[in-house]
């Protein structure tokens, strides 16, 4: 599948930035800009051609026959958002419950614009006491990937300024939808 997914992302002029979180076996990955449904195909065809089986908490009404098999075969996690059941103590869970794992996160929430990032994402890393690593994807120059891994501090606001200034300088499929930085 390694070779399929490259060889796809090849053809239509993509490139992986091969840049890995060397010695990182547990992370919250973040993924920005996200403007576009396309996004979760190119990056998942990345992360298989990159070797990472990523993970991703999907809520759990979408888990029914068959799709329900279809996500969890690509890595999705069931996840009840309703009433008092919460969230990040059941992401923590599955951090400590594996030997390795990238849970990943669009903390934009939406492929629209939004200045106001959701910070769960932030949370189970400090919690599950992993780092964030910081991913992108950049459709003006074709190519994605990971930019570095970051270590929270307990400034939750500084932390996400910092991740909002590495991500405001690449371009999503609609730039207009992207990060600014605020």
């Amino acid at each position: 599948m390694k070779k399929i997914n490259r060889g796809i992302l090849k053809l239509f002029g993509w490139k992986i930035d091969e840049t890995y979180p060397e010695g990182v076996e547990k992370a919250v990955v973040i993924m920005g800009p996200h403007t576009s449904n396309w996004d979760f195909i190119i990056g998942r065809m990345s992360f298989t051609a990159m070797g990472i089986k990523g993970k991703y908490l999907i809520k759990k009404e979408l888990f029914f026959f068959p799709l329900g098999l279809f996500l969890r075969a690509i890595g999705g996690i069931s996840v009840d958002r309703s009433g008092r059941n919460n969230v990040t103590t059941s992401a923590v869970k599955h951090f400590n419950d594996s030997d390795r794992m990238y849970m990943v996160f669009t903390p934009e929430g939406t492929r629209s614009y939004n200045p106001k990032w959701k910070k769960g994402f932030y949370y189970i890393a400090k919690k599950a006491n992993v780092p964030i690593a910081i991913g992108y994807i950049d459709y003006e120059k074709k190519i994605g990937g990971f930019h570095s891994v970051y270590n929270p501090t307990d400034d939750v606001e500084k932390d996400v300024q910092h991740i909002k200034d590495i991500l405001k300088n690449y371009k999503g499929r609609f730039p207009e939808k992207g990060i600014d930085g605020k």
